[in-house]
């Protein structure tokens, strides 16, 4: 199990709801309903009794000579694409994901009272969980795994209203240090109705050479159980590992909860972090 990085923020109210570790990697042909059906009976049914499925999601990876914005694929084919199955416990608290190129293992606040079981466990158990799909690829002779993207995303739910430090979903300089005060109203007369924002940051070894990125995505939302008016404000860490092995993913993963730790402190404000009780 890794080591919990000094500094990372601790928070007794934290506004998180969903974290996810993700990895791409080469697409398997072969890995199509029927075996994904036998990986989830074989190794996942017992924790993860529930299923769904959903559309598979594009492949997106980080490119540095196309600009910011991470490369897309998009294929056409003879026949209709294999859905992303996801793999829930009971409670729907947490899921796995597998499609043909990608593998997600998820956890989400769904009540009030369910709680963030910490990176450290999430990565331990997604570890684990990539080594068994691994042992099935070999075993039911489906392809190897070639990891060529991991992806760490944070999920905050930032309440709105007037028992919040923001008070309206177009004020988010009251939560955002990127943004000036003021730039809720033009000088013209016009109030901004809502606001979303994009930033992106290049991270890079000591040499200069891009090794990931960092985006943050601010948005309005509503809370699905009670309609209330919220910030949805989305933390990403996105790039290529320095293998295609399982170890290497996770050590990329490690480095990129530390930048979505330490970005969330630098692009919140103190006082709303102040308002989520940071010890």
């Amino acid at each position: 199990m890794s080591a919990r990085p000094a500094g990372l923020p601790e928070f007794a109210n934290p506004p998180l709801v969903e974290v996810a570790l993700s990895v791409q990697f080469a697409p398997l042909a072969k890995l199509r309903s029927a075996q994904i059906g036998a990986l989830w009976a074989a190794i996942f049914r017992r924790d993860f009794p529930r299923t769904e499925e959903h559309m598979p999601l594009p492949a997106s990876r980080e490119e540095f000579d196309r600009g910011v914005a991470p490369s897309v694929r998009v294929e056409f084919s003879d026949r209709p694409p294999v859905p992303r199955f996801w793999f829930l416990n009971e409670a729907g608290t947490e899921l796995v994901q597998v499609q043909q190129d990608r593998f997600t293992r998820n956890w989400r606040k769904v009540g009030e009272g369910d709680a963030y079981p910490r990176y450290e466990r999430i990565r331990e158990a997604f570890g684990g969980n990539l080594a068994a799909l691994e042992g099935f690829l070999r075993q039911e002779e489906l392809g190897e795994l070639v990891i060529g993207q991991c992806e760490i995303t944070y999920v905050n739910h930032v309440l709105v209203g007037d028992d919040q430090p923001v008070g309206h979903v177009a004020q988010l300089e009251r939560l955002l240090a990127l943004l000036r005060p003021g730039c809720a109203r033009l000088d013209s007369g016009g109030t901004l109705d809502d606001l979303t924002v994009r930033a992106r940051y290049t991270f890079r070894e000591a040499a200069g050479t891009p090794i990931g990125r960092l985006h943050v995505d601010a948005e309005p939302g509503t809370r699905r159980s009670d309609g209330r008016s919220l910030v949805v404000l989305k933390l990403t860490a996105r790039g290529k590992p320095e293998g295609a092995g399982i170890e290497e993913s996770l050590r990329f993963l490690d480095r990129g909860r530390e930048w979505v730790g330490r970005a969330f402190l630098e692009v919140t404000l103190p006082e709303i972090q102040a308002f989520w009780s940071r010890p």
